[in-house]
């Protein structure tokens, strides 16, 4: 079956009155059918219908042996987290979402698990830091927000080699675009707020485990620390799911023209899109990836055309998140990376001149009209 069929259908098991839309089964509990008899479903902390069947839609999707559904991204990466324990230490991308960099620095350091940055694109730099006590690489590609592509397979390679768990951030991607599992990742990772769900309506978080024995040890940290997504998240996600393949082509279609006409406008000084053939990642993600995704960041010239563009925007609207149909765009020094720490974001080129784009699907044409009615607004230099 192909990856938009399976967006439509996959894994669909209707229950006994043939529902074609799974029904939203709104209960705490179950009853038993007899004493050490059980319908499969005791308590929807453990388990319910309506959730079980978006992780399995996942499951197929991403290849994986099974997949958790949680209530937010950042629920799921707390969870992820908690296969680990003190004295272990994770590397990660140095260019990574906000939150995620927040969890690793002042909770899971906390907990006696430590955390080295550095940038995964540079495969040399990725095995320098690799210790005895590494047991995971998290990575994230394209990352967030700067777009650098990592080699999926090599990292794979790599975390293996030394004993250690990959895990992918498949965010930007979905896995109609990208499957990390085939390239040999143990774990991936959706904040399924964005393109999963699709509709800015929910907030919703995924694992995928490529093994069983990962998918086993992460339920018992679900069902233990009670982050199940409810049946109507649950609801609205796989909803979402059955729209992802036509969104995500025709957002990308229109990023990339969007991408195109920023790097001529004279307010833009450099932007940041994988599906553009000078991007450094280009080539990499055309051998392990479907499509470049909707994602952009540029950088205008000046502060003041910076405030100008997302005060000047009428039909983009100037919002945190991203995946949504409507547009959105975002200042990550103030939005998804104010808690980086200055030096850091500097380095990574997240500066008061960044802007981050989500391409929704309105028409194109429209979207670029309304940038460049923004960028024409902010004050000459």
């Amino acid at each position: 079956m192909k990856l938009d069929t399976l967006c439509v259908h996959g894994a669909r098991r209707p229950d006994i009155t043939g529902a074609l839309t799974t029904p939203i089964y709104q209960t705490s509990t179950f009853a038993h059918p007899g004493v050490g008899r059980s319908t499969g479903y005791d308590y929807s902390r453990s388990q319910n219908p309506t959730r079980e069947q978006i992780e399995r839609r996942l499951a197929a999707l991403e290849g994986g042996s099974g997949a958790l559904a949680f209530t937010s991204g950042m629920a799921a990466a707390t969870a992820l987290v908690e296969l680990l324990k003190p004295g272990d230490r994770i590397i990660a991308s140095e260019d990574l979402y906000g939150g995620t960099t927040r969890l690793f620095d002042r909770v899971s350091q906390k907990n006696g698990i430590a955390t080295d940055y550095v940038d995964t694109s540079d495969l040399q730099a990725l095995r320098a830091v690799m210790r005895p006590e590494t047991r995971m690489i998290f990575i994230e590609t394209p990352s967030n927000p700067m777009m650098r592509v990592t080699d999926i397979r090599a990292a794979a390679e790599i975390a293996h080699s030394g004993g250690a768990l990959l895990a992918v951030d498949n965010t930007f991607l979905t896995p109609y675009y990208c499957r990390p599992i085939e390239l040999g990742a143990d774990i991936v990772l959706h904040s399924g707020t964005k393109y999963l769900g699709g509709h800015n309506d929910t907030l919703a978080g995924f694992l995928v485990a490529a093994k069983p024995e990962f998918e086993e040890a992460l339920r018992f940290i679900q069902k233990t620390t009670g982050a199940g997504l409810s049946p109507f998240d649950s609801f609205l996600i796989e909803r979402g799911v059955k729209t992802l393949a036509l969104r995500m082509d025709r957002a990308s279609a229109s990023a990339l023209t969007i991408a195109r006409a920023l790097e001529r406008h004279p307010r833009v000084k450099s932007v940041h899109y994988v599906g553009l053939e000078t991007h450094p990642g280009y080539e990499l993600s055309k051998r392990q990836t479907d499509g470049f995704g909707a994602m952009i960041s540029f950088e205008v010239d000046s502060p003041d055309t910076a405030c100008a563009v997302l005060e000047g925007v009428k039909l983009v609207m100037y919002a945190e998140s991203l995946g949504g149909v409507e547009s959105l765009i975002t200042y990550p020094l103030l939005q998804t990376h104010a808690d980086v720490p200055e030096e850091k974001r500097l380095a990574l080129g997240i500066t008061d001149r960044l802007l981050r784009l989500s391409v929704g699907v309105e028409n194109c044409g429209d979207i670029l009209a309304d940038l460049e009615n923004a960028l024409e607004s902010a004050p000459s230099r």
